[in-house]
């Protein structure tokens, strides 16, 4: 069968199945069976182009591959523990049943923390410069903590941005850390370290620059109602905050001032309704210079402040 007449015919199947893009998914499954099986990038065109042109034509084996996906899907297994990977802020992203799949909001969080971080450095070294004229470093290696790690995806991003710091993640979860330490290498990470433990029980001799998390907050009662890719494929644990969806925060705040530096920066993402409850607690806690940024749909999405 001809590349693009396998694209029609599995288009016309996810819709039948009430998947909503069918036909971006659609060409999704079949460039990524392509790209693996038959190294199709390698050629002149881009797969994409060689598909729409008519140019490929596929044996049995892949076509039935690609109707495996394309039956995995209309179960409604997520497609990118299908095809096994997603993008994120320019890294390929291994994921797959038991890792919490990376969302494009948290690409915000990575990109405040960036912000957060570059502003903390020149201030860091305007008073080093004062204290000392040839500029001390000794101590002065930039040491982040990402919690609930995951994927890894936050983790590898910020080592990727900032190769002379220091990255730990640290997550609960054995199929977590592995997939963060394949995430890792295949992406050529290497200042980043991955330890499975809950929250700072491994950390405990390390002060820290920044810590950044994106904690499970989805409410427990709130959880049976999620999309079917969600409640029923993506780890539970990485979803259940407690009942308020606010347990991860109170753990969080209440430590962090122990494993920050001075003036060090904590910054998290939030639930689209927590703000004001998660404010509460990061100033009980003691965090000052409290501020939210905005998503792109206006909802107060990531909670900054400092010690």
């Amino acid at each position: 069968m001809n590349a693009i007449d396998k694209l029609k015919e599995v288009s016309a199947f996810l819709e039948s199945q009430g998947i909503e893009d069918a036909a971006k998914e659609a060409e999704i499954f079949i460039t990524e069976t392509l790209k693996k099986e038959l190294r199709v990038e390698s050629y002149e065109l881009g797969v994409k182009e060689k598909i729409y042109a008519g140019s490929i034509e596929l044996n049995d084996e892949i076509s039935e591959l690609i109707d495996s996906f394309a039956a995995r899907r209309a179960q409604g297994e997520p497609l990118q523990y299908i095809i096994g990977h997603v993008e994120f802020y320019g890294l390929k992203i291994n994921v797959g049943r038991g890792v919490l799949i990376p969302r494009p909001e948290t690409e915000l969080l990575v990109e405040e923390t960036i912000k957060r971080v570059k502003s903390y450095e020149l201030r860091a070294m305007s008073s080093r410069k004062m204290q000392n004229s040839k500029l001390q470093t000794l101590n002065s290696e930039l040491t982040i903590l990402d919690l609930c790690t995951g994927s890894g995806c936050i983790a590898i991003a910020l080592a990727k941005h900032f190769p002379d710091a220091v990255v730990y993640g640290i997550d609960k979860s054995d199929t977590a850390i592995q997939y963060a330490i394949r995430n890792a290498m295949e992406n050529n990470v290497r200042n980043v370290y991955f330890i499975k433990g809950d929250l700072f029980e491994h950390v405990k001799n390390i002060k820290f620059d920044c810590i950044v998390s994106n904690p499970p907050y989805i409410r427990k009662g709130d959880i049976p109602n999620l999309q079917r890719e969600v409640k029923d494929y993506e780890p539970l644990e990485a979803l259940d905050g407690g009942d308020d969806g606010l347990d991860f925060y109170r753990r969080i705040f209440e430590n962090a001032p122990k494993f920050l530096k001075e003036n060090g920066i904590i910054i998290l993402e939030i639930g689209h309704d927590q703000a004001e409850g998660v404010n509460e607690i990061a100033v009980n806690s003691g965090i000052r210079n409290i501020s939210f940024i905005k998503d792109y749909a206006g909802i107060r999405r990531i909670i900054s402040g400092e010690i």
